[in-house]
């Protein structure tokens, strides 16, 4: 077979390699770490509410998301400025030539891979933003308000960040960088998930003071497979297979690590003892601290980013949310903490340690400033357009599940739970002595 001269063969690999970690980490990666980590009769809920937003960010984004994102600006209020250069024009990339042709950003420019390797890759990305958004409003948010809010969340706040900053928009001019996602993905999420949680309104009592996760081996598992799937996060971001992406992997690791490491001694330091779910707190808060730096910084940048991130997020957690507005808000898994803070944190920091013998971003006064406006601009325009789209969606069907509803948990959304309670199909053969079939369906039934 002939490839077309602009294909790299190993750039493909690797883009579809990447662009795969990123999805595992979604699915199955976050499902199964909101399983876990949720009470067992939100466990199916948790896991059916990730698994629907990752197919309905799907197809919005071939119908039309990818090219608001990432396609010509559109130019109906400007032709200049930021309101000429804050969003693309929407379209589908479905036909044979958005598949087959070169992937190309037109405010960017273009790839050795294919422009379906381009849509899908970016779709990962996407697809996650709300589903750690989601974090935030597990226990009580309605099934069927999480569906079309997604889809309007997606369209509206995610590809107009999205383009800013990724696709050749306003901020990019201006030289604000974000490497994969510390503000199109993190604070974005963490910023609308505390908005949607106090619209939303908190979970039942009982909830909040029990909060026990049903299941710790599958948040290991989960948090595991965010560790190793956000290679593919940070290393496929340079569109190509050469150093940047091999030093973006190295730091990746390198600042999760320390932030891991980091946040246990901070345990112990406030006579804490290190817990598993407070251990992946820390190693989320490196990997989304190093996001937006990872291929800019050198290694002592990486240290430095993974252990000040891991502090102030640990403060934070602990301490700022006991005071108003923190307090007032049941932010389920504490994701303005884990990816709000971390977000911001990372995104400022790459301001001031950017290298510029690792990529062309030179770190000072200049690109700090541009990082803190691009900032604000995320933190006001993700909350506000958050809480408009979920008053609208409420006009429409409650925003919130029923007491009752909440009550009963997984059997009144979806008629099954995660641990059955009880085996009423269990079919016996006759003959067998009542007291052996006690202990048969006492053993069949999983502890709990």
């Amino acid at each position: 077979m002939v490839y077309p001269h602009w294909l790299s063969p190993g750039a493909n690999s690797w883009q579809l390699t990447a662009a795969t970690l990123v999805g595992l980490m979604s699915v199955p990666g976050l499902v199964v770490l909101y399983g876990g980590v949720m009470q067992k009769r939100w466990s199916v809920n948790s896991m059916m509410l990730a698994f629907i937003a990752f197919a309905l960010v799907l197809v919005e984004w071939v119908f039309y998301g990818y090219k608001m994102g990432f396609g010509n600006p559109w130019h109906g209020v400007s032709h200049s400025g930021f309101f000429g250069n804050f969003i693309g024009q929407p379209g589908q990339v479905l036909d044979h030539k958005s598949l087959q042709a070169q992937g190309n950003i037109p405010l960017v420019g273009k790839t050795g891979f294919p422009q379906s390797s381009l849509v899908y890759f970016q779709f990962v990305f996407a697809a996650i933003t709300p589903i750690l958004m989601l974090g935030s409003v597990l226990g009580r948010v309605n099934f069927k308000a999480w569906i079309p809010f997604v889809v309007l969340w997606g369209s509206c706040v995610y590809t107009i960040n999205a383009f800013l900053l990724w696709g050749g928009g306003y901020f990019a001019q201006k030289g604000a960088v974000d490497f994969s996602g510390g503000y199109v993905i993190h604070l974005s999420a963490g910023v609308s998930g505390f908005v949607a949680a106090w619209v939303i309104g908190p979970r039942l009592a009982r909830d909040r003071e029990i909060d026990a996760p049903n299941n710790l081996a599958m948040v290991a598992v989960g948090a595991g497979l965010l560790w190793l799937g956000w290679n593919g996060f940070n290393g496929g971001d340079p569109y190509n297979v050469g150093t940047q992406a091999s030093a973006a992997v190295l730091n990746t690791n390198l600042a999760t690590a320390v932030a891991f490491l980091v946040w246990v001694g901070c345990d112990y330091a406030t006579k804490r003892k290190p817990s598993l779910l407070g251990s992946v707190n820390g190693m989320i808060v490196g990997l989304v601290a190093i996001t937006p730096a990872a291929g800019y910084v050198n290694g002592f940048g990486a240290i430095a980013i993974g252990a000040a991130a891991s502090v102030l997020v640990y403060i934070a957690y602990n301490y700022l949310a006991r005071l108003r507005p923190f307090r007032s808000v049941d932010d389920t898994l504490g994701v303005v903490y884990t990816h709000g803070f971390a977000g911001l944190f990372g995104g400022l920091l790459t301001g001031l340690l950017a290298d510029s013998a690792m990529a062309p971003v030179v770190g000072g006064l200049h690109l700090l400033k541009w990082q803190a406006l691009a900032a604000i601009w995320v933190i006001i325009f993700s909350g506000v357009a958050t809480f408009i789209l979920l008053k609208f969606v409420g006009l429409f069907v409650p925003l919130r599940m029923s007491d009752a509803d909440m009550e009963m948990g997984d059997l009144a959304v979806h008629g099954h739970e995660v641990y059955p309670s009880d085996i009423p199909s269990l079919a016996f053969p006759s003959g067998i002595p009542a007291g052996a079939l006690a202990t048969i369906t006492s053993e069949a039934a999983p502890a709990t």
